[in-house]
């Protein structure tokens, strides 16, 4: 049977990337997005949902959001969902989350000078996929695979 794991998200941030690094060095950046849905229910009557999804970015991709995004700003990722199991500390019970590994993105908004995205909307959206020179790559952690570039928006 074929597999396939590829999220696509539009939204808003929740909250500053938090960007760490491994003891290896690896930077990693985890956020969250707020992705909204509006629709007209069968009684004409507007409705509206949120969904809040956990986004973690790593190596080069994630100290580019780190230095660029901030809360409320719109971003468009795509990724992987990725589930994470431990055992509470606490109360011993398995806990687990859902949470996007980020591939590849794109600003989805302009903003003027000095924002460092471009400021005119016919200007391509900015996409960090690789390190632009080899002595700016951390190393890779183990289970994340290479990631493809891609400057396409499905939309």
């Amino acid at each position: 049977m074929a597999n396939f794991n590829k999220v696509i998200l539009a939204g808003n941030l929740t909250r500053d990337p938090e960007l760490r690094y491994t003891p290896k060095g690896t930077a990693v950046a985890k956020f969250g997005l707020a992705i909204n849905r509006k629709w007209k229910s069968d009684t004409g009557e507007m409705k509206e949902e949120v969904t809040f999804v956990d986004v973690e970015a790593w190596n080069r991709q994630a100290e580019v959001v780190a230095q660029y995004l901030k809360k409320g700003r719109p971003f468009l990722v795509e990724g992987r969902l990725k589930l994470d199991q431990w055992e509470d500390k606490n109360t011993h019970q398995k806990q687990s989350k859902l949470k996007v590994v980020l591939e590849t993105f794109s600003f989805i908004d302009t903003k003027g000078p000095g924002d460092g995205v471009p400021s005119s909307p016919s200007a391509p959206a900015r996409s960090a996929a690789a390190p632009s020179s080899p002595n700016d790559a951390s190393p890779a952690p183990e289970p994340e695979p290479p990631e493809p570039e891609h400057d396409d928006v499905p939309f």
